[in-house]
């Protein structure tokens, strides 16, 4: 083979590889810091724990994602929860909310409220003209395998948080006809135990702290 052809075979053998590579990319759950150190936190240091949140509401943070929420209503926000206490906190009652700046109640998506969003079945009518049948994609919700484990994968489920560590994961909020969510919302999380199993006073997060903060935007 001529050495130009064979060059541009090459070039095109590489290029479908990395093409393939990205698109069989697995979600990959971003690492995280202290509570404390994200812009939009609330620190309750008696109780020795603290809350944090990071809106991925910008593209190139949500590119961690293969599916684009935004597009299909949702917004992921990064939760975080730090416990610097030497007992573990109880998550089991843990109930998070976004309360927007027209007083709109928000809460996270289930897995099942993703899927159904997310789904958006075809018919396919064509008889099939091979002589065996053709293997059909599993699915769950109506969504392929990939996209059902990155949203299982992706949302936080942690049901307690271990002495001197933090969890974290996504929260999915509905943000369909809603322009501008952020803007003089609030987040609230209650239900948070001790050890004890009493409850934590209750976090607050105003999103002005990561509006106006002027790294809050990078990955």
């Amino acid at each position: 083979m001529p050495p130009l052809p064979r060059f541009a075979a090459v070039s095109a053998f590489v290029l479908l590889c990395c093409l393939a590579a990205i698109a069989a990319k697995d979600f990959a759950m971003p690492a995280a810091q202290p509570a404390r150190s994200y812009p939009a936190h609330d620190d309750h240091p008696l109780e020795k724990v603290a809350v944090a949140v990071d809106p991925y509401d910008v593209e190139d943070k949500a590119s961690i994602f293969s599916v684009n929420y935004r597009n299909h209503g949702y917004m992921p926000v990064f939760f975080v929860i730090t416990n610097d206490g030497d007992q573990p906190v109880s998550l089991v009652g843990m109930k998070a909310q976004l309360n927007t700046k027209d007083r709109s109640k928000l809460f996270p998506s289930t897995t099942e409220d993703l899927a159904r969003r997310l789904s958006h079945p075809s018919r396919n009518d064509r008889p099939n003209t091979l002589p065996i049948p053709l293997p059909r994609k599993e699915v769950k919700g109506g969504v392929d395998r990939k996209t059902w484990d990155e949203i299982e994968q992706a949302q936080f489920g942690a049901k307690a948080v271990e002495p001197h560590s933090t969890a974290r994961g996504f929260l999915f909020f509905d943000i369909a006809n809603i322009s501008n969510p952020l803007a003089g919302a609030s987040f609230y999380l209650t239900g948070v135990h001790d050890g004890k199993g009493g409850e934590l006073m209750y976090f607050e997060i105003p999103m002005e702290k990561y509006l106006s903060a002027p790294e809050a935007k990078k990955p």
